[in-house]
């Protein structure tokens, strides 16, 4: 059926196994500090077995144990997590039986390529005999939506997961946390224009006597008018320049440390928090201070 659809997708063979021991020791969930690590132990692994390298896969340490040979292949990631090193051997029961083999390689995947990925793979030899299931993984067209309910309908004992469906919701979702992010962002703008409207607005009376100090001795009010601007700018570029470098520090520490996944640095968030801080800082500083520029310099020092 999925010739006939123009699909050349292969069916992956899939064996549930638990992890029961690494290079002789007992794996228990407690001697692992990671919670990540607790919760792949305590549950199955999904193995598979092939003699070639799959398609998207990488040896990155090791080799490739290859056709007829014993061996292992565990992806970088899982084995980083549980403390697997090249040499080790793992022992899984599947069913009831033992299955062990030495990890010959580690291997890195592409985990967004949508494609069949298994934590570990094993030769075929050592997996005859034990139950396993069947799974792929392919794309349909709009045009082809349909064929999903047509291949249930004539094998009901497969499952169909459609990731389309999934994925629109996980949009909606992340759609929604981006509009709160960024009314919370133009929030915090409009609260910072406010806080420096009031706090020039508190120095209105300091900032007039020098205003008019300043023009008694000669200063035009182009140029305290200029003054004034580019202290505002200065101090909202700097504001800016430390709140871009707060946002990449804040946003590497979470790729690295909560959602695991590499940083991508850009580059134009830094001129545009520094261009962004110079912005606000002018508009309530110009908001605060335009009766300030101009009042006389006579009416000023008179008030003083």
């Amino acid at each position: 059926m999925l010739e006939h659809a123009g699909i050349a997708d292969l069916l992956y063979p899939m064996v549930r196994g638990r992890l029961t021991h690494i290079a002789g020791q007992p794996v228990r969930a407690e001697r692992f500090a990671d919670g990540r690590a607790r919760n792949l132990v305590e549950r199955e692994f999904n193995l598979s077995y092939t003699d070639a390298l799959p398609a998207g896969n990488r040896v990155v340490a090791g080799y490739w144990f290859g056709a007829g040979k014993a061996g292992a292949s565990v992806e970088e990631g899982i084995a980083k997590t549980l403390g697997i090193r090249l040499g080790d051997t793992l022992r899984f029961d599947v069913a009831g039986q033992s299955v062990e083999a030495p990890v010959t390689s580690l291997r890195k995947l592409d985990w967004g390529s949508m494609r069949v990925n298994f934590f570990v793979i094993l030769p075929p030899a050592a997996m005859q005999g034990l139950p396993q299931t069947y799974i792929t993984a392919f794309h349909l067209a709009p045009a082809q939506a349909a064929l999903g309910n047509r291949m249930v309908a004539a094998f009901p004992n497969i499952t169909v997961v459609n990731t389309d469906m999934i994925l629109r919701q996980i949009q909606d979702v992340l759609d929604q946390v981006i509009a709160a992010i960024e009314f919370l962002f133009v929030f915090t703008l409009a609260a910072g224009v406010t806080v420096l409207y009031a706090a020039l607005s508190g120095a209105r009376d300091e900032r007039k006597r020098d205003a008019g100090l300043l023009k008694a001795l000669g200063a035009s009010a182009a140029v305290v008018r200029q003054t004034q601007y580019a202290e505002f700018l200065v101090v909202g570029g700097l504001a800016g320049l430390l709140a871009s470098l707060g946002a990449i520090a804040v946003g590497w520490g979470l790729s690295q440390f909560v959602f695991d996944f590499p940083y991508r640095f850009n580059g134009w968030i830094v001129p545009a928090g520094v261009l962004s801080g110079m912005l606000c800082a002018f508009a309530g500083g110009w908001l605060g201070l335009r009766e300030v520029l101009r009042q006389p310099a006579l009416a000023t020092l008179r008030e003083a």
